[in-house]
């Protein structure tokens, strides 16, 4: 089941597996560090990104929405 929570202002949908990467933005980034990674995915559609164990996430945006899909690869 998906969760939705506020990543430094940031609505970002995810699933269970790709909670590591939740971490990652939220407590491991600074809030201009993670910026980077949420204004990629809105130009871009989306952005790639790993945590400290090589864990690989991408972070979706959906454009309808204005919300983030992040989702562990």
């Amino acid at each position: 089941m998906a969760k939705r929570t506020s990543i430094h202002g940031f609505w970002v949908n995810y699933e269970d597996n790709a909670y590591e990467g939740l971490k990652r933005l939220r407590d491991d980034l600074s809030r201009d560090e993670a910026k980077v990674y949420f204004e990629q995915a809105r130009l871009k559609g989306s952005a790639q990104f790993e945590d400290d164990y090589d864990r690989q996430f991408t972070l979706f945006y959906e454009r309808g929405s204005g919300s983030f899909i992040l989702t562990r690869r």
